[in-house]
């Protein structure tokens, strides 16, 4: 059993690991953890116990930043950057989700693959219409997943079907909202969502602003700094010297916001998150996918910054927060940085929940919690994984194996709501 209180690259005490542990669930709620040997004496006759014997319970994986409309051009090969990649395969797939049924299909498959790998919340990106909001809510409300999401805003720099007037996209995003955020019986959440500066118009930014101040409530959820030349662009639309300034002139940076990437953001952007709260969403696989660059972890730690870890599919190549975190190790080692498997896990879960303000509600095992959690195979699920775990003795060197060499099929159970999601039996 493990979980953690505080980033453990920053905290001397934060996580708590219990070799035979017990969690205690009641009402959809974490309602105790700790040795088992503590706990099995105040547990009621008759509450049914579920043993995990090569298991290692864990909180839900939280991916602070995937697309769904990407699902189906996942490792789709451009030969391109970003801007060349979002021209020639994103724009075009995203014109399938006025398709109700399509949106419908793509949706459960989607949520069912994050569940697969263990994820139990996400934040998530949707597209345009309104249909592709409404199908993934649907599908999130039947599993009793927190997911987090919104129509794709944009007014410009984009296809024809991917453009709406700022007053059709508010009215829309207004409905939505009513429709969806914190829906009773449900964990939904909505995200006031755009894809970034260059697609986005001053006119279209106001009405964001609008709707940001009349529903504070909501997150924002949009890209920043993920690419060179997308940067420089955004700069030149709107005579900025910093990307960040484009998004705090409309007020849209607070501890609701969550920017994905921010890979060549300044010491001075990230000192203003940090007194904004505002979040980054650190996406290694698909930075490495599209070529755009190393985001530096340790400076935006130093600048005080909060970070969630994302799969970003598709241009992220895998469901897995697993494989996730192989990338990011690898991206801190060219940087000549070192990213330690219990920070990595802690990136994965509470960083996660921390990024998204959720922190109250989800990310450890501390006493009133939402009851998501995942079982990770301690011994091996593959010859490979097998062998190598019979040599790793301490938490963290089975930590790092599992990071590095695990996938999906480590996952042994995914429960979400206090309810068994998925199981390999």
């Amino acid at each position: 059993m493990l979980h953690f209180l505080n980033n453990p690259d920053l905290s001397a005490e934060s996580y708590q690991y219990f070799k035979d542990g017990l969690l205690v669930v009641h009402d959809k709620k974490i309602k105790e953890v700790g040795d088992f040997s503590e706990l099995e004496k105040t547990i009621p006759v008759g509450t049914k116990v579920t043993h995990y014997k090569e298991g290692l319970i864990l909180p839900g994986f939280i991916d602070t930043h995937t697309h769904y409309p990407q699902l189906d051009m996942i490792a789709a090969n451009s030969g391109g950057h970003l801007l060349q990649w979002l021209e020639k395969f994103t724009f075009p797939f995203e014109k399938k989700f006025k398709d109700q049924r399509y949106a419908n299909e793509v949706a459960n498959f989607f949520l069912d693959e994050l569940i697969r790998n263990g994820t139990t919340t996400a934040m998530v990106f949707t597209t345009v219409y309104p249909e592709a909001v409404d199908a993934l809510f649907k599908a999130a409300e039947a599993r009793g997943m927190c997911i987090i999401a919104g129509e794709v805003i944009g007014d410009r720099n984009l296809p024809e079907h991917l453009i709406q007037s700022p007053e059709k996209a508010s009215k829309e995003t207004e409905q939505l909202i009513k429709k969806w955020h914190q829906k009773p019986q449900s964990r939904l959440l909505y995200a006031i969502t755009f894809r970034f500066a260059p697609t986005t118009s001053p006119e279209a930014f106001q009405k964001i602003e609008e709707l940001k101040k009349k529903y504070s409530e909501v997150c924002i959820h949009t890209h920043i700094s993920e690419n060179q030349q997308e940067t420089k662009w955004s700069n030149q639309l709107f005579g900025t010297k910093n990307y960040l300034d484009i998004y705090d002139c409309y007020h849209l940076l607070s501890n609701k916001t969550l920017l994905a990437h921010g890979v060549y953001l300044t010491d001075e952007e990230e000192q203003r998150m940090k007194t904004t709260g505002t979040s980054i969403a650190f996406c290694p696989t698909s930075n490495l996918f599209l070529g755009s660059g190393l985001f530096d972890l340790k400076k935006a730690e130093k600048n005080g910054v909060t970070v969630g870890l994302g799969t970003d599919v598709g241009a992220g190549t895998s469901f897995s927060m697993l494989q996730t975190l192989n990338d990011a190790y690898k991206v801190l080692q060219l940087q000549n940085q070192n990213l330690s498997p219990l920070e990595g896990f802690y990136l994965a879960t509470l960083g996660g929940a921390k990024a998204l303000a959720l922190d109250q509600k989800l990310g450890n095992f501390l006493p009133g919690k939402e009851a998501d959690f995942i079982v990770l195979n301690m011994a091996g699920v593959t010859p490979l994984l097998k062998r190598r775990l019979s040599y790793a003795t301490a938490l963290e060197d089975k930590l790092f194996v599992l990071m590095t060499i695990g996938d999906d099929r480590s996952i042994m159970a995914t429960y979400i709501d206090g309810k068994l999601a998925w199981s390999q039996k």
